[in-house]
């Protein structure tokens, strides 16, 4: 982990497209590769990168806490690609000494999915045609790390084709992977309230937990990019309601937290659930 450990050279491995399934690149702490599905009709193309660290390694979520380094997808400018979203599985609170860091001990796989610019011809799903280019070539950045941390990249490149049918492997690959991510707010699990306390120094949330939260839930909070919240105090429970204050930290120079989105993610037993708050 990038705060307390010794950290490697960066190690690259390219990876020709094998299918929608890329070959596994690998270094010392795991590996990585690429799935996608074929491009749809309106130039969608779903896909995931797949991460196994080996046993006693981690790699990363969006805010890896209090160092490390988040996955990080990179398309070449060639690409035709409009738009691009990569979605993030729950992660866990993995505390090494002194240092607690945000990610996974385990398989993971985030999905995304691209917007091409020059979608696939409608009644031609059975041929290989040019979608801005027949390949789209993409660089995968991470973290793994154990007592050494290595910034891992692999370069891999995605055929463009439409193929007839369903890749059934890829798209269980892919069903699996958003069947992991957090749901959105609940009548039952949801923020109710949330204020800025203690002349801004402290985040107050409120949240309704369900009715099957036996222990304290787990509550992370994204704010800037690089700060994150996960330590609390003086949290109660009333019946649904559970309310914790999160030491908000030193924020960056100058930052102006009116109109600012900030992400909320919480875990009460075997639910995620993953929302925002906007600031007066």
């Amino acid at each position: 982990m990038l705060g307390a450990a010794i950290c490697l050279g960066l190690q690259t491995a390219a990876a020709d497209a094998l299918a929608e399934m890329t070959p596994w690149a690998t270094n010392e702490g795991g590996r990585m590769r690429i799935v996608t599905m074929p491009p749809e009709p309106d130039g969608t193309v779903r896909g995931a990168l797949q991460i196994e660290p080996k046993d006693g390694w981690i790699t990363y979520w969006k805010e890896p806490g209090e160092a490390g380094i988040p996955p990080q997808l990179t398309f070449s400018h060639e690409s035709g690609i409009t738009s691009q979203k990569m979605s993030y599985p729950v992660p866990k609170l993995i505390t090494n000494g002194d240092v607690t860091d945000i990610g996974y001990d385990r398989a993971v796989a985030f999905p995304f999915a691209l917007k091409l610019d020059n979608p696939t011809k409608a009644g031609q799903a059975s041929q290989v045609l040019p979608l801005g280019a027949a390949s789209i070539d993409v660089s995968a950045f991470i973290g793994i790390c154990r007592n050494i941390c290595i910034p891992f990249q692999a370069e891999f490149s995605l055929p463009m084709k439409a193929v007839r049918g369903t890749p059934v492997e890829e798209a269980m690959i892919l069903n699996a992977a958003s069947a992991a991510l957090p749901s959105p707010p609940a009548n039952d699990f949801a923020v109710t309230d949330y204020a800025m306390v203690k002349g801004g120094k402290v985040l107050r949330l409120t949240l309704r937990l369900p009715d099957s939260a036996t222990a304290p839930p787990q509550v992370v909070v994204t704010g800037p990019e690089g700060h994150v919240l996960f330590e609390s105090v003086d949290a109660k429970r009333q019946g649904h309601a559970y309310t914790l204050d999160m030491p908000v930290g030193k924020l960056p120079d100058n930052y102006d937290i009116s109109g600012k989105r900030w992400g909320i993610l919480a875990t009460s037993g075997s639910r995620s659930m993953e929302t925002s708050i906007v600031f007066d």
